[in-house]
């Protein structure tokens, strides 16, 4: 199944230039501050513009980070970001001293204040606890590689997922995105009736996917089940697998007292 992870690489929008000159007297950084084309803020404007230009530049460059899936340099983020490496240097560091970065050597990496930040999203009450259990014991029962998608802009983003058999061939994590024409991603747009989404490597070759929505009670969409396996392997026993694992969501939901859940039917698929 192939995934979004590139999506939105090149130029980050550290900075777009509001006069280097003004800038500097102004104790910023012209690289990291955004300014109007027409009208220069003035007073109280100007330091919340230069603020925003800050935090847009904090989050491209960890978003930069992310993408390198490990560790980067200054030159290779400047180089992503298209900032000079002095400025990407100055904000690092002020990131490393928040432990919203990591740094070892001359190589940075997301550090763990923000994957603490991270682990507070929750995007739907109760739902990553819901489905923890749930996934581990699909993966068990069909050594799939399983993934909790959530609809976000035109991505599935992953809020749970457990390793299978197809590491190497298909790494799955949370935060990582799927595009929409997957099994994931057609089980979040719905509606759907009569069975899972069936993906017989249609997407990426030598990979197979049964996908269901988690529903609630009143028919909303809140997230989709999706179990991976290598091709070859029969479908219908990883679809049933994939329909207990949601009723069993749809079910800890409703015992966790958010809002209860239809869970998805067994569905046998020829």
């Amino acid at each position: 199944m192939d995934t979004g992870e590139g999506r939105g690489a090149g130029r980050a929008d550290i900075g777009r230039g509001d006069g280097g000159a003004d800038a500097r007297a102004r104790g910023g950084d012209p690289a990291l501050s955004r300014g109007g084309d027409t009208a220069r803020p003035r007073g109280g404007d100007t330091a919340r513009a230069r603020g925003r230009g800050v935090l847009e530049g904090a989050f491209a460059l960890l978003d930069a980070l992310r993408r390198s899936g490990d560790e980067a340099g200054v030159t290779e983020l400047a180089l992503t970001c298209g900032v000079p490496k002095g400025s990407v240097h100055r904000l690092l560091d002020q990131l490393v001293t928040l432990g919203a970065v990591e740094r070892k050597g001359n190589r940075y990496r997301v550090g763990p204040q923000l994957y603490r930040i991270g682990q507070a999203w929750e995007p739907h009450p109760g739902l990553r606890p819901a489905a923890r259990l749930p996934l581990q014991r699909l993966r068990a029962a069909t050594g799939a590689s399983v993934v909790l998608t959530v609809l976000r802009e035109d991505m599935a983003i992953t809020v749970g997922s457990v390793p299978g058999d197809l590491e190497p061939l298909l790494p799955v994590r949370d935060g990582i995105a799927f595009r929409l024409d997957t099994a994931a991603g057609k089980a979040l747009r719905g509606p759907l009736r009569g069975g899972p989404v069936l993906d017989r490597e249609d997407v990426m070759d030598g990979v197979c996917c049964a996908s269901l929505p988690v529903r609630t009670r009143d028919g909303r969409t809140v997230a989709a089940l999706a179990g991976m396996i290598p091709a070859g392997r029969p479908l219908d026993a990883l679809a049933r697998g994939v329909a207990e694992a949601g009723a069993a969501i749809s079910r800890a939901l409703a015992r966790s007292g958010g809002p209860r859940g239809t869970a998805p039917a067994a569905v046998l698929v020829p």
